[in-house]
């Protein structure tokens, strides 16, 4: 064995740093040897020694080749020195690398920096996003109260239109009937004058006849007479003569004279004699003739005055036939008028369609731009927080571009460590490994070095080039200052998970939540409200017994709300008033009559046929018993229609009249009176007017009162309602509504009395006393069990509202309806759904409609609200705050009144001891007037409306 000395290598510091150093292959072959023959090298300093201290032993077999190897490693001397500065190269490009490390990890914290300021940049826009959004909501909702306000604008003006058209049709009617009566009355006039004259000539003909007949006659039969005296006369004498010739032949034949002579001048005067009555004979036939032609003339007379006559007739029937045509005309003009006025009503319908047409299209458009809105605000959200997504892809990407470069190097490193041929020797490149980078040691025109620092890059096309930047974000300016980006305050985006999301949708809210406490807050204000309402209710709430229910007043206190209109019952009216009972409660209301309720022929319910069957036009059964437990909830009480009067049936008689009833009442002609024209009733007399539409009922029958009373419990007890309104109580006598009313034992009642007002010339009259004395009358047979509609104040308010003030009180100084004789039974209203909503009988003036609620709301007797004023016509708020007045004044039915002023210009009341009250433009306040005491607060100022003051 022999032993050989080799120079130090771990003076090269090589092996020791740079553990994965690349073997040579002569190098390898040493260590495989020096492996084999159990040998080691020691490496005990990092300087470089030409001297060998390690000693190898080999055999003699070895010998040569360990010669040579100690050759070979005193030859690479050189070789190591050029490595060691190679080495030192290397090394100052390490350095270069870690300072672009240290410019990477800085680029980084910009990066980061500038994710932050994107961040700070996102919320700051969420937040003006959000303004925006809430500044288009608040801009949405004036827009919508404008909308609405401008709907109710224009449905008063609608309301208005309609009742100018409907006046100005009234008008045309008008002039149109005068213009038709003044062109025939020209007609008629010369017609008459026509016929005058005919009958005048006729009658003058008829005289002139009658004078010339008898002139005639007289004139003939006196000169008949005359020549008969005359004949007669000169018989007489003849006679005479004759006489005293036969005396004288007598003497002379007693003398002894000839009779022959004596008869020969006898013949002779007989002759004379015969002559004379031939003479006569003809005169009278002359006069016979006169008198035939007479009448032949008179005869013809007549026939002249039956022509005259005929004339006449025929000019009647022309008058008639005259009149039918212009009766005709008339119809023909009416019905024109109804075409136009069915035009006008279609017109202002179709209008009335295309303003809410355009409303609702103006709420899609700004439904629609709230969307928009929205949608932009969410497209904002999404695209920041896409650009978010693309900041950490565009991170996670550069993560992942150095890791696989740093992939890319050590497989490099791997494929560069591996065995290289013996040609490349000369080019001697040398690998480095550098905190898991590689560097490798070549010429600057290597493509190994250039594959290695650049990457296999290639030019970007120009059409990706040009979507690259349509769709590059357009980021924040860039923040230059490392040191800024360091230290800025901005919150970096942390996004929940989806875990983390759906847990705080699952948590409950907590107190200090700064997202819902504003919900704290609204639900402490709204307690806080309740107790308030509730304590002010108990300061106002009186004695035990002013609350004891009568059915004629109620509590003394009831505000009466009519909850439907004449077109109601083309909705689901129950389901409606139900989602308004909190409102009406609200507002002051106290009851709500509701509309009639059972099966019925015409859809509006007042054609009632089976009085059990609660299906009707506005809801099922289930749907009117929802509505009123509603109803009930909020305090309310519920009057239910109901028409007693008359009943449609269900079937014909053998005669072929509807007169059968069906269902659970199945009535025969026996329940209809026998005064009903129409309906063959086998009943006893109508104790009050007719309703010719329908069969009347005849309540004077014991088994008709039995059933009505059992139907009014059961709607009470088993339906839910507290009171009626009772329709068309003038058709039957009083007394059976209080039968009624002891029986069903409701809340509160009222009596429907319609009676005509008394009018002279077209106007009004100031005396009202006999059209109220009929419903006090009406009130009085009820036994004062129910109150009625103070219609007398109503046809009042219509006139007296124009500036004629003085109408509303009477000689006594009380008020000129029932209100002013019996205030606790009147009713007030000022429209239903008779006088107003479509059918517009007899609406209230629509300018004066506040006026109207300022007086009947601040007056005794019982108020009623019409629905469409409450809900249609934008006096909402108007008439709520006329009922807290009438309620902080303690106003109730049979509250005093004293009026103090009524002319032309206003009228000045005092109600209870809390309330003054003025209507018009009348200069007045409670200090000009000494005869009123305390201090006044004004709580409603209407201007020149109305005004009202509360005591203070």
């Amino acid at each position: 064995m022999g032993a050989v000395v080799l120079p130090d290598v771990a003076a090269l510091g090589v092996l020791k740093r740079y553990p994965f150093l690349p073997r040579h292959p002569f190098v390898r072959g040493i260590t495989s040897t020096l492996s084999r023959r159990n040998r080691k090298f020691s490496f005990a300093d990092k300087r470089i020694f030409k001297s060998v201290h390690t000693v190898f032993s080999h055999n003699n077999d070895d010998q040569m080749f360990t010669d040579e190897v100690v050759d070979q490693v005193l030859g690479i001397e050189d070789e190591l020195m050029t490595a060691k500065k190679a080495l030192s190269e290397a090394q100052d490009r390490q350095e270069a690398i870690e300072k672009e490390r240290d410019q990477l990890l800085e680029e980084l914290a910009r990066s980061e920096a500038k994710k932050q300021e994107y961040v700070d940049a996102i919320l700051h826009d969420k937040e003006v996003a959000i303004s925006e959004l809430e500044a288009a909501k608040s801009f949405f909702e004036k827009n919508l109260e404008e909308s609405v306000e401008e709907k109710f604008s224009l449905q008063s003006k609608l309301v208005l239109a309609k009742q100018d058209a409907v006046d100005l049709a009234v008008q045309v009617e008008k002039l149109a009937e005068v213009a038709f009566q003044q062109a025939t009355s020209h007609i008629l006039q010369d017609a008459q004058l026509r016929i005058s004259s005919a009958e005048t000539t006729a009658a003058e003909a008829a005289q002139l006849i009658e004078k010339q007949i008898k002139d005639a006659t007289e004139g003939t039969i006196s000169s008949i007479i005359e020549k008969s005296k005359y004949a007669i006369e000169r018989a007489l004498a003849v006679a005479e003569e004759a006489g005293e010739n036969a005396k004288k032949s007598m003497e002379t034949f007693t003398d002894g004279t000839s009779p022959f002579t004596e008869i020969a001048s006898l013949q002779v005067e007989n002759i004379k004699l015969q002559r004379m009555l031939n003479d006569i004979e003809s005169q009278l036939t002359i006069a016979r003739n006169e008198v035939a032609r007479l009448n032949i003339e008179l005869e013809h007379t007549r026939q002249q005055m039956k022509a005259f006559e005929q004339r006449a007739i025929d000019a009647e029937k022309a008058l008639l036939d005259l009149q039918e045509l212009s009766k005709k005309t008339t119809l023909q003009q009416e019905e024109e008028m109804k075409s136009l006025l069915e035009k006008v009503r279609k017109d202002v319908a179709d209008k009335t369609k295309a303003i809410s047409k355009a409303f609702k299209t103006d709420l899609k458009n700004i439904k629609a731009t709230i969307d928009a809105s929205k949608e932009v605000v969410l497209s904002k959200d999404n695209a920041y927080l896409r650009r978010c997504e693309a900041l950490q892809r565009s991170l996670m990407a550069s993560e992942d571009a150095l890791k696989m470069w740093r992939q890319r190097a050590e497989m490099a490193e791997s494929l560069l460590m591996k065995e290289r041929k013996l040609d490349e020797e000369d080019e001697g490149s040398i690998y480095v490994v550098n905190g898991g980078r590689i560097d490798l040691l070549t010429d600057v025109d290597s493509q190994k070095w250039k594959l290695l620092s650049d990457g296999p890059r290639r030019d970007i096309p120009q059409w990706m080039a040009r979507r690259i930047k349509a769709v590059i974000p357009k980021f924040p300016p860039k923040k230059t200052d490392v040191a800024e980006a360091l230290t800025s305050k901005f919150r970096s985006l942390e996004l929940p998970k989806a875990d983390e999301v759906w847990s705080i949708a699952r948590e409950k809210p907590k107190e200090g939540d700064h997202l819902i406490e504003h919900v704290f807050e609204r639900e402490t204000i709204e307690k806080k409200r309740k107790a308030l309402e509730r304590a002010l209710r108990q300061k106002t709430e009186r004695a035990p017994e002013q609350k004891t229910l009568e059915p004629g007043t109620g509590t003394g206190r009831e505000i009466v709300f009519q909850g439907f209109n004449w077109e109601s019952w083309r909705r689901h009216w129950y389901q409606e008033m139900a989602s308004k009972a909190a409102d009406l409660s609200k507002s002051g209301v106290t009851a709500v009559w509701l509309p009639p309720p059972t099966e019925s022929v015409a859809p509006q319910g007042y054609m009632p046929s089976d009085l059990y069957n609660l299906n009707s036009s506005y809801g099922s059964k289930e749907e009117l018993k929802h509505c009123i437990e509603e109803l009930h909830s909020q305090d309310l009480l519920v009057l239910g229609d109901v028409v007693l009067n008359h009943r449609c049936a269900h079937k014909q008689s053998p005669n072929g009249v509807w007169n059968i009833f069906g269902g659970k009442l199945a009535w025969g002609p026996e329940a209809i009176v026998c005064d009903d024209p129409n309906f063959q009733g086998r009943g006893n007399p109508s104790s009050g007017d007719i309703f010719h539409a329908a069969p009347n009922v005849d309540h004077s029958q014991d088994f008709v009162r039995k059933d009505i009373k059992e139907w009014l419990n059961w709607l009470r007890n088993d339906i839910g309602f507290d009171g009626w309104r009772l329709d068309f109580v003038k058709g039957f006598s009083g007394t059976y509504v209080k039968e009624y009313i002891e029986a069903s034992k409701p809340a509160f009642s009222i009596g429907e009395y319609w009676d005509s007002l008394a009018y002279e010339q077209g106007s009004l009259c100031y005396n009202q006393d006999a059209h109220r004395q009929r419903i006090v009358n009406w009130i009085n047979a009820t036994g004062g069990t129910s109150s009625a509609f103070d219609i007398t104040t109503k046809g009042i308010l219509h006139s007296a509202l124009h500036n004629e003030y003085w109408r509303m009180i009477d000689p006594q100084g009380k008020p000129t309806g029932v209100m002013g004789w019996w205030p606790s039974r009147a009713v007030t209203f000022l429209e239903n759904h008779d006088t107003g909503s479509t059918q517009g009988h007899w609406p209230f003036p629509r300018d004066k409609l506040m006026q109207g609620y300022a007086y009947i709301l601040t007056h005794p007797g019982t108020p009623v609200i019409f629905y469409d004023h409450f809900y249609d016509f934008g006096i909402h708020d108007v008439i709520t705050e006329l009922i807290e007045a009438r309620r902080r004044a303690g106003i109730h039915c049979r509250s005093s009144i004293k009026i103090y002023h009524a002319n032309n210009e206003g009228y000045v009341a005092q109600v209870g001891d809390a309330l003054v009250m003025k209507l018009g433009q009348f200069d007045w306040n409670p200090s000009k007037e000494n005869r009123l005491e305390g201090s006044w607060q004004k709580f409603v100022d209407k201007g020149s409306d109305y005004k009202v003051w509360l005591r203070q």
